[in-house]
């Protein structure tokens, strides 16, 4: 970018400076060699001295860089006017002050641009950290309720079971009021998925049963936290408790090329709007994250087919660490 707009500016000095036809090629050829050099070594030292300009203020970062490039400039000035017109101690420093007021300028409008530019990204990211934090904090178990019943029965019969159960509960909520993550684990995941689903057993017993087919090395695969939590939840409140004879529930993860699928699939859900209209909510939810986080790379969709729900997620290949 830096080559092609001072080469812009380069070709607009060049017509502006032609008195016959449209461009002075001579100059412009003798004006892109100064300009260019000027250019990336300029760039060079920036980024060579960057670790120590990223610790200062604005204000400093700004006239060190200024100074950089005027020194820099100043330098190709010297020798380029010595090769052009070489006379022994003759230097037309009008035409060098020329220059080095050309390019303060166009160094001060270049950094004003990248500052306005940093702002805008900034606040981008707030305004999409907000949003995600909004969106996760939605993410609300439903079976409470059901859960503290659950456990209330075994604190007389099974303490320890109970105690279990609670730390399972407590963990998944605390995972929902955790909005700094954006991206976690898989195996993180898979974690939390296993503690609510050991919950949902002990109260819907032998009508839930489980299926895991977990690709082995996608441990730090990176997920939205609560993403596939939300959907083995979806599977169980809409496909196996409001069935009498309950079902399975089946959940797969592999690895395809640059992508690693999830799937959740469980017995087809009856035909209660109600019931439908909170999947749709789930499913929109997720849909929303994954697209602030990943863009068009992730993907979900759902399907029925021979009495079976299936969700599928596809999601770029990203490692995360614990």
């Amino acid at each position: 970018m830096l080559l092609i707009t001072s080469e812009l500016m380069v070709l607009v000095l060049a017509i502006v400076q032609a008195s016959d036809g449209w461009i002075d090629w001579n100059y412009f050829a003798l004006l892109s060699l100064f300009v260019q050099w000027a250019t990336l070594t300029s760039a060079a030292l920036i980024c060579v001295l960057r670790p120590r300009l990223a610790r200062l203020s604005v204000p400093r970062a700004t006239l060190a860089i200024a100074l950089i490039i005027l020194l820099d400039v100043l330098t190709f000035s010297l020798f380029a006017d010595n090769i052009l017109h070489p006379q022994p101690g003759v230097i037309n420093w009008q035409s060098i002050a020329k220059k080095l007021l050309l390019a303060l300028l166009i160094v001060l409008i270049v950094l004003r641009y990248f500052y306005l530019q940093h702002q805008w990204q900034q606040q981008r990211e707030a305004e999409m950290q907000a949003h995600l934090a909004a969106l996760q904090a939605r993410i609300q178990p439903h079976f409470l309720f059901n859960s503290m019943n659950t456990i209330a029965s075994l604190i007389a019969t099974d303490p320890e079971q109970a105690e279990e159960a609670v730390l399972d509960l407590s963990e998944l909520f605390r995972a929902s009021l955790r909005t700094s993550d954006q991206l976690i684990p898989l195996a993180k995941e898979l974690d939390l998925c296993q503690r609510y689903l050991a919950i949902e057993a002990l109260r819907l017993g032998s009508r839930l049963t489980l299926e895991w087919h977990i690709a082995g090395g996608l441990e730090y695969q990176a997920i939205p936290p609560l993403t596939l939590q939300p959907l083995v939840e979806n599977a169980v409140y809409h496909g196996i408790q409001p069935r009498q004879e309950g079902g399975t529930v089946r959940i797969e993860a592999e690895a395809r090329g640059d992508f690693v699928y999830l799937l959740v699939q469980n017995p087809k859900p009856d035909g209660n709007g109600s019931l439908h209209s909170g999947n749709r909510m789930a499913l929109s939810n997720i849909q929303a994250r994954l697209h602030a986080l990943f863009g068009e790379s992730a993907v979900l969709k759902h399907s029925h087919q021979d009495d079976v729900y299936t969700v599928t997620l596809r999601l770029p290949k990203i490692t995360q660490q614990l």
